[in-house]
């Protein structure tokens, strides 16, 4: 009877585990819908690693610092500029030239830039930079505008679907796995423009989509949810620079209705409302603290109803303290309608680093009128030099984030 009983109990047991083995498996794999915007564990490890690389050790600050120091002031005024080039396959002898005498910090591709062939784009990048490595010895940022959807310089691999798509996909597919997907997408995406020798994205849109600024922002933003937009913003940064592309987040603080590439823009948003519409900004900067972001030309009255936040020290002070971002800032575009005031570009330029701005962007048509009008600033003391050595460290202090 003993032996019997045994034998029962050991069939039993195998029954079980067998069933056990057969359930779990199936449990497991069910899809549980995400009632709550928690963040992906595999997005969250994700901004954690980038966020501890964000912290720029003191030492590589300190070499930054030293290697703006040793530049003189023509070579400040360059590392601070983000200029275009013309060529397209091939750098001409004409802009190697520019490039040799005025070594631009950052240089920006446009899809003008990028139709020849992926050999062509790499020889085009490679120039670049060993033109510009060679005459100050600092490489520099080659930028594209690349967030997905409308503004988006490539349509080979490196596509990317528009921003919106990724909140109609939450909708369908929770949240988790629509962050999940950003990753991933940016991830592939940035491994491909890194091929093609670029390093820094003009992306991601960090902005809610609101009534006030849908006719703007479009598709560009990744939807109307405080939550997911600073999560999805995130893991884009994320995915792009784990393949070695840094992210630009922009446009800080935000838009209004109307369109800053043809008129100026005012945001009459009062000081709570601010502090909700901003806070995927905040969210990015304490993930990515040392990153990089674009102020844009929005006038915001509640901050500063007088200049544009690319123009306006309040603005940018309050940038760096309240929302404790620590890296590099850089100024929208200044051929832009958005600017009020009707001075030039080279002026609008000098203003900006004055006021707090790191980079500036500047065209081949005003880019050697710009850079004069940066080293005539610090000459006659319209812009200190301090301010230009401290932009130009930060220029240089994030090209270690690579």
């Amino acid at each position: 009877m003993k032996i019997k009983f045994i034998i029962k109990t050991i069939v039993f047991l195998f029954a079980v585990f067998g069933l056990c083995a057969f359930i779990f498996p199936k449990i497991s794999s069910l899809t549980v819908p995400v009632l709550q915007p928690e963040k992906a564990a595999d997005a969250e490890d994700a901004e954690a690693r980038t966020a501890e690389k964000a912290e720029i050790p003191a030492s590589i600050l300190l070499q930054a610092k030293e290697a703006a120091a040793a530049l003189g002031v023509d070579a400040l005024a360059a590392q601070v500029i983000m200029t275009g080039v013309d060529a397209n396959g091939f750098l001409g002898e004409a802009e190697k030239a520019v490039l040799s005498a005025v070594p631009a910090g950052a240089v920006m591709l446009f899809r003008k830039n990028l139709t020849a062939p992926v050999d062509g784009i790499i020889q085009t990048n490679m120039e670049i930079s060993a033109v510009i490595s060679a005459s100050c010895g600092i490489k520099p940022f080659i930028a594209v505008d690349h967030e997905g959807g409308d503004v988006q310089r490539f349509t080979n691999a490196a596509a990317l679907p528009p921003p919106l798509s990724y909140w109609e996909k939450a909708q369908t597919d929770g949240w988790e796995t629509a962050i999940l997907q950003i990753k991933t997408d940016a991830a592939y995406s940035g491994a491909e423009l890194r091929k093609m020798g670029v390093n820094l994205n003009l992306a991601p849109v960090a902005e809610i989509f609101t009534a006030e600024n849908a006719g703007f922002l479009k598709s560009r933003s990744y939807g109307p949810a405080a939550a997911f937009v600073e999560k999805a913003a995130a893991s884009f940064a994320a995915g792009m620079e784990e393949s070695g592309v840094l992210c630009v987040v922009k446009h800080f603080p935000g838009n209004s209705s109307q369109d800053p590439h043809v008129s100026k823009p005012v945001w009459n948003a009062d000081i709570d409302t601010l502090k909700s519409l901003t806070s995927p900004f905040s969210y990015y900067f304490k993930t990515f603290p040392a990153g990089a972001v674009m102020i844009s030309h929005v006038i915001v009255s509640a901050w500063d109803g007088e200049q544009n936040a690319s123009l306006s020290p309040q603005v940018i002070k309050r940038l760096r303290e309240e929302y404790g971002f620590n890296g590099l800032i850089i100024a929208d575009d200044f051929s832009m309608g958005a600017v009020s005031g009707g001075l030039a570009t080279e002026e609008y330029a000098v203003r900006a680093l004055k006021s707090g701005v790191d980079m500036v962007m500047s065209w081949p048509a005003n880019y050697r009128s710009t850079h004069n009008a940066i080293v005539r600033a610090v000459e006659n003391s319209g812009l200190p030099k301090e301010r230009l050595l401290e932009a130009a460290a930060r220029v240089i202090a994030a090209k270690h984030l690579l």
